[in-house]
């Protein structure tokens, strides 16, 4: 038997592919070093373990209520309070196995077929084939180097048509690292408001931020957001949780109860042990979360002054995140003798093979020419990383 047409219509993740062909070939002995995943290298702080290790004894292991309990979802909604100035109730939010997952449920519960999703690239891989499956239509804004990546008010108005349900926020941005000033998102905020869309705010990468620059979560911009704003964020990138699948959403209360709804008949609730360590990562002890930050900026700032150096390569320096976001126009056309670069994903090939570098070609995110290193390894991977990068471009040739 075929599967849908709807499954036929999307691909796999192409930073999974990536990090599976990475992992294989690390496994037949070869020196690689992986800067494609987009995941924290430090192990989860030890208080969120322990309290982890303490609700086991407690035989905390049967199922939750599907939404979250409500301690975690009380813990979410403090958070929310005291550090983006958002008041939610509990019944506003909901916990899932993962922001993937969060965001997943989010299309699936507000798109209809034909609705329109407006979907800034660079984006993340799986943002336009979640639309699809959902039936929607993503339309792609091609933002700009220029610009930061960012999307300026008049290309989203340009975008806008009676079919538009909702417009795609992540910021900080996967895959750029890019992030929005207030002034930025309250002219965003203006539109959405003037033509009454939804706007999906994912803020995972929220807590990566340098520079003093200052996040502000956008549905605290307007109280009247509140009402058009589905916010995404969760535990992976902040506190190292990647492998512990926790992510919430917070919104109108009856979005949150079509998702409720819908998370009922697919995963039910999360993990009940990954949900008790997510109330100590929010509540407890922050320090970790800055011990990391701190470290990241620091690789931040090498990696771009390396890659920056390196003629052929233009390297905008993020906000935020853990991602460079280099143009790496200039070596197409260029070739080995056995080898000729034509686009990104030839160019993340060439690194792979000739440099044993794992990198994502910016095709997977919507914008030829560019590639995504991830700097969430250690200074010593990224001090060698660089210095093969660099003798492997050397042997490119026009």
């Amino acid at each position: 038997m075929f599967v849908s047409e709807r499954i036929e219509k999307i691909g796999v993740s192409p930073t999974m592919k990536v990090a599976a062909k990475a992992k294989e070939m690390k496994a037949e002995g070869l020196p690689i070093i992986d800067l494609s995943v987009g995941e924290p290298d430090f192990p989860t702080p030890q208080n969120i373990k322990d309290a982890a290790k303490r609700a086991i004894d407690d035989n905390q292991t049967g199922y939750t209520i599907n939404s979250g309990t409500v301690q975690l979802r009380k813990a979410i909604s403090e958070k929310f309070k005291k550090e983006n100035n958002l008041e939610y109730g509990i019944d506003q939010i909901i916990v899932s196995s993962g922001a993937k997952q969060s965001l997943y449920n989010v299309i699936q519960t507000i798109i209809n077929k034909d609705d329109e999703v407006i979907i800034p690239a660079p984006y993340w891989v799986s943002y336009p084939e979640m639309v699809s499956v959902a039936e929607g239509k993503s339309v792609v804004i091609n933002t700009t180097e220029e610009n930061r990546f960012l999307v300026t008010p008049e290309q989203l108005k340009a975008a806008i048509t009676p079919k538009t349900k909702a417009f795609i926020l992540c910021n900080p941005s996967n895959p750029t690292g890019n992030a929005y000033t207030k002034a930025e998102l309250e002219a965003i905020a203006e539109i959405a408001l003037e033509n009454n869309f939804y706007i999906i705010s994912d803020e995972i990468y929220e807590k990566m931020i340098y520079d003093d620059f200052k996040f502000v979560s956008f549905p605290s911009l307007n109280s009247e957001l509140l009402k058009k704003t589905i916010l995404v964020n969760g535990i992976s990138k902040a506190y190292s949780m990647t492998g512990w699948r926790i992510g919430y959403t917070a919104g109108p209360k009856n979005v949150i109860d079509g998702m409720n709804k819908l998370q009922s008949h697919s995963t039910s609730n999360a993990c009940s042990i990954s949900q008790a360590a997510a109330i100590e990562a929010l509540l407890g002890s922050q320090d970790e979360v800055e011990r990391m930050r701190v470290e990241f900026e620091k690789r931040r700032n090498y990696l771009h002054k390396e890659l920056s150096s390196i003629p052929e390569f233009s390297c905008v320096l993020p906000e935020g995140a853990f991602y460079l976001f280099p143009n790496v126009e200039k070596v197409f056309h260029h070739s080995t003798e056995i080898l000729k670069v034509e686009s990104s994903f030839d160019f993340a090939m060439f690194l792979l093979y000739e440099a044993k570098i794992a990198v994502v070609p910016g095709s997977a995110f919507g914008a030829e020419g560019f590639l995504r290193l991830s700097y969430a390894t250690s200074m010593e991977n990224l001090v060698e990383a660089v210095e093969r990068i660099k003798t492997a471009v050397a042997k490119l040739r026009t």
